[in-house]
């Protein structure tokens, strides 16, 4: 008993080892945006002029035009499915309430690669229409062209309002139900308890979801572009791919930076505005069974989003899929060579990702008495989940040139040893996506009591052998977890990849980017089904997750 008193269960400050490696991963997240501002920043004024004139204002235009409108939709969309599923009892609420995860594993590229052919005017559904009213030709009657603005959001909005809804719901499942019961016995409609008492309370929670979603608008390339609309992150591509101007991409990227900042703003700012009541346990709000319309309408309102979003599109890849294997296609060698490189490419992400993220929550974890040191270090390493994948490439292509040629040179190679071997390109994706693996790290960490890495120290133990004996075996889950969900990421993942590939690299990614810049909508649904069938696991980790609702909870949210 005096040792525990002369000695509290603190935990030991990490090693020289484990403190430097979390400050260089921290410093390499970094090291992309301090070169991307040395580059716009370097090339002189000449650039800007041009890209003032002709590029930024429409580009910064329409990226904003996508970002009010998508955001506005995932908003209700997400918003309103959310309460419908917590307030409400109708037919098939309990598969709904699951099945509105599922357009997360749809990139947004896919989704618009399926819908420009499914609604293309001589497509199955305008041809549909046309036969039900009687008339025969595109002609007489046509749906609006999708390549537009509205297109791109809708596109957009039905795939990414997950992101809303699964923070709105569980902010919802939190609300005790005497909040709303005693806004009802007050005088209020139920319309008007949701309005001005679930909503305001769940305000911290929809700026979290908005934000993630309006980041993940601002990383596309693929819908943006087949569906026409000239955003930041198409004119950065154009610039560099197109016209061959390295600098002129890099000030364009800067000018994505404010927009990553100010929705990364939004985010904290939600999460700053989130306290906890008293610790009083409270009965959660319990659903309202509907009959007869009511409860049919509900079903369908909540079903709308899942059909769009993931039944429509999924049911015509596979039958795109069917119909190249009907004809005898089959796969072609290149797609299964894009295969290979898929999962070659996210095996190494995931390997880079996970261990750097180790390393990352144990430094923090075992920081001891500089607290302050281990947080910057850790939201550094977890900002490059903000970072669009083009400005990521833009950032590490310099760098790497540079250190590829010094490497080459020293050892007597020709052409570009890293940017060939991928190696860049498996830093950039580790970057991109280092966040996942550290969050679920440290949440991990979190749950294995400091008295037990307290004891192996008092044993002799050093901090490595700690990790290593102690804690390892117990974040096996934590870790598989986070593993699960880089791997799927990296390979839905397209910008970067797009720019940073080595020559005759293709993914299942690129692959289909390509065959819908072609017009081969067969060959490109079969790499469009393996990712989604790839995207299909974490969703369903995260509906495992989501289907519980408590019947007591420990505090209230305000």
């Amino acid at each position: 008993m005096l040792i525990a008193r002369r000695h509290p269960l603190v935990l030991q400050a990490a090693g020289p080892f484990w403190r430097c490696a979390s400050m260089a991963i921290a410093l390499g997240v970094l090291a992309p945006v301090l070169v991307l501002a040395w580059l716009a920043l370097g090339s002189g004024v000449a650039h800007w002029g041009p890209l003032f004139a002709h590029v930024l204002p429409r580009a910064a235009l329409n990226t904003a035009l996508l970002l009010a409108g998508v955001g506005a939709l995932v908003l209700v969309i997400g918003t309103g499915c959310a309460w419908l599923v917590t307030a409400c009892d109708f037919p098939g609420r309990r598969v709904l309430n699951w099945a509105l995860l599922l357009p997360l594993a749809m990139p947004t590229y896919i989704v618009a690669f399926a819908y420009l052919d499914l609604l293309h005017p001589i497509g199955p559904v305008q041809g549909a229409i046309r036969w039900a009213l009687g008339f025969d030709s595109p002609r007489q009657f046509r749906l609006p062209d999708l390549r537009s603005m509205p297109g791109a959001i809708f596109v957009l909005g039905f795939v990414l309002y997950p992101y809303v809804y699964m923070t709105a719901r569980a902010m919802f499942m939190t609300q005790p139900a005497h909040l709303m019961e005693a806004a009802r016995t007050l005088g209020e409609s139920r319309g008007g308890a949701f309005f001005r008492v679930a909503l305001p309370l769940a305000r911290p929670a929809l700026a979290v979801g908005l934000s993630l979603a309006l980041l993940e608008t601002l990383n596309d390339i693929g819908a943006s572009e087949f569906l026409g609309v000239n955003t930041l992150t198409v004119a950065v591509y154009t610039t560099w791919i197109t016209r061959s101007d390295l600098a002129g991409a890099a000030q364009i990227a800067c000018a994505m930076l404010f927009v990553v900042v100010a929705l990364v703003w939004l985010e904290r700012n939600g999460r700053r505005h989130q306290r906890f009541g008293s610790a009083q346990r409270m009965r959660a709000m319990q659903p309202r069974r509907l009959h007869g319309a009511a409860a049919w309408l509900a079903t369908a309102t909540a079903s709308l989003p899942v059909l769009i979003g993931f039944v429509a599109p999924a049911l015509y890849l596979i039958w795109e899929s069917a119909k190249r294997l009907r004809q005898g296609g089959g796969v072609s060698q290149g797609l299964l060579a894009s295969l290979g490189n898929t999962i070659t490419l996210a095996a190494g992400v995931t390997v880079a990702a996970v261990a750097a993220g180790l390393v990352v929550a144990w430094a923090t974890r075992s920081q001891g008495s500089r607290p302050n040191r281990a947080r910057w270090q850790a939201r550094a390493a977890t900002l490059g989940y903000a970072l669009p994948g083009t400005v990521l490439a833009i950032g590490l292509l310099t760098p790497a040139l540079a250190f590829d040629a010094a490497l080459a040179s020293v050892l007597g190679l020709q052409g570009l040893p890293l940017m060939g071997a991928g190696i860049v390109l498996v830093a950039a994706c580790a970057i991109r996506f280092l966040a996942m693996p550290v969050g679920g790290i440290e949440a991990g960490l979190a749950r294995i009591p400091p008295a037990i890495e307290q004891a192996s120290r008092l044993l002799g133990e050093t901090s490595g052998g700690t990790l290593r004996r102690v804690h390892l075996p117990l974040l096996q889950p934590a870790i598989a977890t986070g593993a699960l969900l880089v791997f799927v990421d990296a390979m839905k993942e397209l910008p970067a990849t797009l720019l940073l590939r080595p020559a005759n690299f293709d993914t299942l990614a690129t692959w289909l980017y390509a065959e819908a810049a072609r017009g081969t909508y067969e060959e490109g649904a079969i790499a469009a089904l393996a990712i989604v069938a790839a995207g299909l696991l974490p969703v369903v980790l995260l509906a495992r997750n989501q289907l519980g609702t408590p019947t007591t909870l420990p505090a209230v949210e305000t």
